[in-house]
């Protein structure tokens, strides 16, 4: 074989490893919390499998490390081929880039440069140690398999999705205040499968005084998921302690202010990447007109209310020049609910295009 087949069959290697990481990262059950998604092939020089790790959650084994341990002495000489940049930080754990130097690792390549500015620098610490480094292809999937991640690493805030449950003249609750339900099960059994891929969810104190929501993550019999995201009451006024906001079910946080820069300021120092904005239409407004909200979930059920509570108050816009102005990134019917995706222009890249799904079924 000559160099360069040599070179195309290393490349092939390589690309099947990177596709298999890709796999292992996105299948380990960590879709949230303060770490990314990461997934780790070691390769022999052959280009056959070593061992494959992954991360499972802050405080456990990076996926550098796990495949390591897996790998042993058999590490030595060997291609680690990893969907992000290895980290040159200590934290709960110690520097991947060490770890693979200290293995005897000859060559990583990496998919996604990592952008927290704590951890990166590893491919340059490993460069300088001598090891072959290269920034190998499916950078974009190994982002968007940790797209929350990403953007709150790299703009210092959680990032922001608003799920709205409205009738189609856009009211969120009737004249007399009632609002359950006004969406169907299947949209509930969606947005409860959303609240389990978020970090902390987010409501007023008119909310939490009006409705006493639970704010916990249930399956469809009403059982709580083992695991639950924090709950997040915004504003001045008190909790009464018989609300279910403080039964202790989940980990709550009050937070005295209006500010929404100062809500996810606070949320960004607890490690909190993905806010889920339940509000009602003050709260959303005034995310609103501070321009941090990144996406919305919008169901519209197929009912007219003619008055009642609007979906978004508390904007200050008062022309339709300055209306917020979104992108529709996919429209699904939901039970007899349709489900609008929507993104600020800023936010949808060029990847992204309008989809319509016709009656899908909540799992």
């Amino acid at each position: 074989m000559d160099r360069s087949d040599e070179h195309s069959a290393r490349a092939n290697a390589e690309n099947t490893a990177m596709l298999r990481a890709l796999q292992i990262a996105a299948s380990n059950g960590v879709p949230y919390g303060p770490n990314p998604r990461v997934g780790c092939v070691l390769l022999r020089p052959d280009g056959t499998t070593i061992a494959e790790g992954c991360h499972r959650g802050a405080g456990t084994p990076h996926a550098e490390i796990d495949a390591l341990t897996q790998a042993g002495a058999a590490a030595r000489g060997a291609t680690a081929v990893v969907t992000l940049e290895p980290c040159n930080h200590t934290g709960r754990t110690g520097p991947c880039s060490q770890a693979l130097r200290a293995a005897g690792v000859a060559r990583v390549v990496y998919a996604q440069a990592d952008p927290n500015p704590i951890a990166a620098g590893g491919a340059a610490a490993l460069r300088s140690a001598g090891v072959d480094v290269e920034r190998g292809p499916f950078a974009e999937q190994a982002q968007a398999l940790n797209e929350y991640w990403t953007f709150a690493v790299t703009h210092g805030r959680p990032y922001v999705t608003w799920k709205v449950a409205a009738s189609l003249d856009g009211r969120v609750a009737a004249p007399d205040g009632t609002s359950r339900w006004i969406s169907g099960p299947d949209s509930r059994a969606q947005a409860h499968e959303l609240r389990a891929q978020v970090d902390a969810i987010l409501v007023g104190t008119g909310t939490a005084l009006t409705d006493d929501p639970a704010l916990t993550v249930r399956d469809a019999d009403g059982h709580p998921a083992q695991r639950q995201p924090l709950r997040v009451v915004v504003g001045h006024r008190p909790i009464p302690p018989g609300a279910r906001l403080l039964d202790g079910s989940a980990p709550t946080l009050t937070l005295a202010t209006h500010d929404p820069a100062q809500v996810l300021s606070t949320l960004a120092e607890r490690e909190v990447r993905h806010v889920l904005l339940e509000g009602g239409p003050t709260l959303a407004g005034g995310f609103c007109a501070a321009g941090l909200v990144d996406e919305v979930r919008w169901y519209v059920a197929p009912m007219l209310l003619g008055a009642g509570l609007a979906a978004l108050t508390g904007t200050g816009l008062e022309t339709l020049t300055g209306a917020w102005r979104l992108s529709v990134v996919g429209v699904s019917q939901v039970g007899a609910d349709v489900r609008i995706d929507l993104r600020p222009h800023s936010n949808v890249s060029a990847a992204e295009t309008f989809t319509t799904t016709q009656s899908p079924r909540s799992s």
